[in-house]
């Protein structure tokens, strides 16, 4: 089965890129409580989801992501009140662009030939 068509929203700040897999990530910091934990679910190293988690922080006003060394009782991260802003902003922007793009979206759809699934 066919996935619908859709958008992939990415903005551009500079040297930032906010795209909606620095987003998953946050969200599954969020979910976890660990970059670790998060960085498995998307199949990455943890030294990558730290080095985005360190390019988010450092681009923000405030960190998104604050995180406790391990030792005794463990480590751990929390996405902070920054980081769940970034979030919100960045799902209802792209809930805004799928509104938005829908009818054009259909209409270049009404225009392929038929396209075979890709593997």
């Amino acid at each position: 089965m066919k996935p619908p068509p859709h958008t992939l929203l990415r903005f551009y700040f500079g040297g930032l890129k906010l795209g909606p897999g620095k987003v998953q990530l946050l969200e599954l910091i969020r979910d976890t409580g660990s970059i670790s934990a998060a960085g498995r679910a998307m199949e990455m190293s943890y030294k990558r989801a730290w080095m985005l988690v360190e390019e988010m922080n450092a681009a923000f006003t405030g960190p998104l992501v604050a995180s406790a060394r391990g030792g005794a009782k463990g480590g751990g991260a929390a996405v902070t009140e920054a980081g769940i802003a970034v979030i919100a902003a960045y799902r209802a922007a792209e809930a805004a662009s799928a509104q938005a793009t829908a009818p054009h979206i259909a209409a270049l759809e009404s225009l392929l030939a038929d396209i075979p699934d890709q593997k």
